[in-house]
């Protein structure tokens, strides 16, 4: 791989532009992860909007993914909308304190499921600064799973909706950039010690050398 800036945003005149929307019925969430990076996550909450280019994922892959909410199979109430089609959102509770949001992949009763970890923020700032904290640097809006939901106003009153933006809903995905495939690190999914042998999957996907990424 060439040597890339440390400091490579996504959002620049540089990159080429991408009107290719993804197909999330495709059952290869580990390509459609890796796929994601570049899409802008938007959300219209109040009149408001707010939004941010997708620089990092992870695939979860059910039912054998151990690490996956739906592994063997698993149903309860709170992942039922994981078995929904795909491009279906996700969203959950993490620790009682953190929503987190994923993106269903595959046809209905597949059970794979994109998380998208951290965005570059791109539209809707100063509404950011005020969901996150005054305090907040900018670095730190959307840098993590749980920030960039906060940031965006994400929360489970989104949760199962359709995240194609002719739907009409009021989060939704779109093509923004391509990302060069030698600007793309794979590397271990982040907190899933319990999976075992799947842990070792390298099934997180990130921009190298954005500053957004939560964790090198």
């Amino acid at each position: 791989m060439l040597p890339l800036p440390k400091n490579r945003l996504i959002i620049s005149e540089d990159n080429s532009p991408n009107t290719e929307y993804l197909d999330f019925q495709s059952t290869d969430v580990v390509a459609l992860a890796k796929s994601l990076l570049g899409y802008r996550l938007c959300t219209r909450i109040g009149g408001q909007l707010t939004s941010g280019v997708i620089v990092e994922t992870e695939a979860y892959r059910a039912p054998e993914d151990k690490a996956s909410h739906a592994y063997g199979n698993r149903r309860t109430a709170r992942t039922e909308v994981i078995f929904k089609a795909g491009g279906t959102s996700y969203i959950y509770l993490c620790y009682g304190i953190h929503h987190l949001f994923n993106i269903v992949s595959g046809p209905p009763e597949t059970a794979h499921a994109i998380l998208v970890r951290a965005l570059e923020p791109d539209a809707g700032l100063t509404e950011m600064r005020l969901r996150r904290g005054e305090k907040i640097s900018d670095k730190q809006l959307t840098n993590g799973p749980g920030k960039l939901c906060q940031a965006l106003g994400i929360d489970r009153t989104l949760n199962g909706l359709s995240v194609n933006k002719s739907s009409g809903n009021p989060l939704w995905v779109e093509p923004y950039v391509q990302v060069p495939t030698d600007e793309i690190i794979k590397s271990k999914r982040v907190g899933i010690d319990y999976a075992e042998e799947w842990k070792e999957k390298l099934w997180r996907f990130h921009i190298h050398g954005n500053p957004y990424v939560s964790v090198i």
